[in-house]
């Protein structure tokens, strides 16, 4: 079986690539890192084929997906966040996330999802947040692009059982986790981050048992249900003060209860 995750050189992508590794998979590990890479094949597996390229160019995304071929799982975990106030952010900073978090996994899914359809064969992964349910000041970009990511699998979800497809698709919800994400958002969250490597045994544990909804730890699932039965303006940070929680949080955070993945 081969796998093709995004996302790969660090974090919860390079996490489950070794969880992979241990189940058998072939592996082909993305990254805009090459260096970084390399490293994670020496320490997953040193015939993982690496391909580096920056996935917030569409035409890479179709690149990728020429080269590599034919995989039975596909694991959508590039992402990247930012942290400010929306008028004040990087425009530019922002179009690569968009391109990154939500073009691509777009991409990614649609071309290889019409090639496991023609098949009746394969698995994929998309990775979202606990974000994605929810308003994000200070981080609206990205709450929103994980929104996009929840919503289309839904969505693709409900299409693939409408016509009895054998093709799974997943959507992994985590909350804080200990990975780079936080010094490119330039954030630190106050809820209890989860580590990569638990976040990974939960997720292939699950995968296995075909689960569409992947949410790591009690804690994070009641949330996660309280977030989906609520309406947003009970659970939008607009009503607590704004002013005064950004004074308290500074570069701590973003309001209310920020889970990127």
């Amino acid at each position: 079986m081969k796998a093709l995750i995004t996302g790969a050189s660090s974090g919860i992508g390079k996490a489950i690539a070794k969880e992979l590794s241990k189940e058998g998979y072939d592996l082909v590990l993305v990254s805009r890192d090459q260096e970084k890479l390399e490293q994670a094949k020496k320490e997953i597996d040193e015939n993982a084929e690496i391909i580096a390229l920056d996935l917030s160019d569409s035409e890479n995304c179709k690149k990728l997906y020429k080269k590599v071929g034919e995989i039975d799982l596909l694991i959508n975990n590039a992402g990247f966040g930012t942290f400010g106030e929306f008028t004040d952010t990087d425009l530019e900073k922002e179009l690569s996330l968009i391109n990154t978090n939500i073009t691509a996994v777009h991409i990614l899914t649609k071309l290889y999802l019409q090639d496991m359809e023609n098949r009746q064969k394969g698995q994929i992964l998309n990775v979202a947040s606990i974000a994605g349910y929810l308003p994000g000041p200070l981080m609206g970009t990205y709450y929103a692009s994980k929104a996009y990511v929840v919503r289309l699998t839904q969505s693709i979800k409900a299409e693939l059982k409408k016509k009895k497809s054998k093709i799974k698709i997943s959507l992994l919800n985590p909350g804080p986790v200990d990975t780079n994400f936080n010094k490119v958002a330039g954030v630190k969250f106050n809820l209890t981050s989860q580590t990569p490597e638990y976040v990974a045994k939960y997720t292939i544990k699950k995968l296995k048992k075909n689960k569409f909804m992947i949410t790591p730890r009690t804690k994070n699932k009641t949330s996660n249900f309280f977030l989906k039965t609520h309406p947003n303006t009970i659970t939008s940070p607009n009503n607590i003060s704004y002013a005064r929680e950004k004074e308290i949080m500074g570069r701590q955070g973003a309001l209310c209860c920020p889970l990127p993945s």
